[in-house]
């Protein structure tokens, strides 16, 4: 929402609105011993006067949306640009909020030249030079990086992408950047896995493969892209996070939104989706290695699903059923 929609007063309403919510969710979920996140566009920090005070105030993890994809850090070879990064990073420091880094390696928002014809050792000095250059730079301000992303596709296979000169490249990728930052903890991250079935397998099966290796995998990520009519219980996802659990990775709920569409009135499917949020968050919090909840976005006003508004705020930054669902979880014994 543009800067101008909101004078004085209607900033204070925002805030008060707020305030009379109850105890906001960072400090629930630190009590809980977990984290509670969201991702950001940092632009909207300079353009929208809600953006920055229900992000500082409601979460203690950010992770960058796009800014920190290699189409926007390298969108020529060799040639960075930090700017937005570290927009969003500094913001994080100054209101003691974990930073996620998202993403190293992607099939998707690589910039054009990527595209081009390389060898295996070309590929491998792009490789090296981007995780070095990226993660070197953040070395000890970043938590978690989201190293590869969605390397499984739809169909259980491992995709093709511009790194697939290099055979190995997953397990390289891990490799460097540990190297880059011994410190942060390292995730393979991808969505439509969080239950039970054939992608879920596909991935547990290359993390067991990878770890079985030596490669330095510390955690999944699971998406939680999320219609109205999923049912956490019919697809097994307790049972399904458990078993990487076991693998001995620590579990996070990575980019969580759920559809506001399908049957019912507003007011019903507002209601489906709270209890969803809810379901979910409950799922983590029994899982003793799941220490990470986020959400893709803050407001359905800058969702990458917008019109089916998907979040937890409306595009006013009013608190939904779903926040106050999340909120009564996190208080719950």
């Amino acid at each position: 929402m543009p800067l101008w929609r909101y004078g004085v007063l209607g900033l204070c309403a925002l805030m008060m609105a707020l305030a009379q919510s109850g105890p906001p969710l960072r400090e629930l979920a630190e009590r809980r011993g977990i984290l509670v996140g969201a991702a950001v566009e940092p632009s909207l920090l300079l353009q929208e006067a809600a953006y920055g005070p229900v992000l500082a105030r409601e979460f203690n993890l950010v992770v960058a949306e796009n800014v920190m994809k290699w189409g926007a850090l390298q969108t020529s070879r060799g040639q960075f640009n930090f700017a937005a990064a570290d927009l969003l990073v500094n913001f994080a420091q100054k209101h003691k909020q974990v930073i996620r880094g998202h993403t190293l390696v992607w099939h998707q928002q690589l910039p054009r030249w990527m595209y081009g014809s390389f060898s295996r050792s070309e590929m491998e000095a792009i490789l090296s030079q981007h995780i070095r250059t990226v993660v070197g730079r953040y070395k000890g301000q970043i938590a978690y990086w989201d190293v590869v992303n969605e390397a499984i596709g739809d169909d259980a296979r491992l995709r093709a992408t511009p790194f697939d000169v290099l055979p190995d490249y997953i397990e390289r990728a891990f490799r460097l950047a540990r190297e880059a930052d011994p410190k942060a903890k390292l995730f393979y991250n991808d969505y439509g896995a969080e239950g039970l079935g054939p992608k879920s397998d596909a991935i547990y099966s290359l993390l067991k493969s990878l770890k079985e290796k030596g490669v330095p995998i510390d955690g999944i990520g699971f998406q939680a892209h999320l219609d109205l009519g999923f049912s956490p219980q019919q697809a097994r996802m307790a049972e399904n996070l458990e078993r990487f659990a076991r693998l001995g990775l620590e579990i996070h709920i990575t980019e969580m939104d759920v559809r506001l569409t399908g049957p019912g009135t507003k007011a019903e499917r507002l209601q489906a989706q709270a209890r969803l949020y809810q379901e979910i968050l409950q799922i983590c919090l029994r899982q003793p290695r799941c220490k990470v909840f986020t959400l893709w976005g803050v407001s359905d006003a800058h969702s990458w699903r917008a019109a089916s508004e998907p979040l937890i705020f409306d595009v006013d930054y009013q608190p939904k059923p779903a926040y106050f669902a999340l909120q009564r979880t996190l208080q719950q014994p």
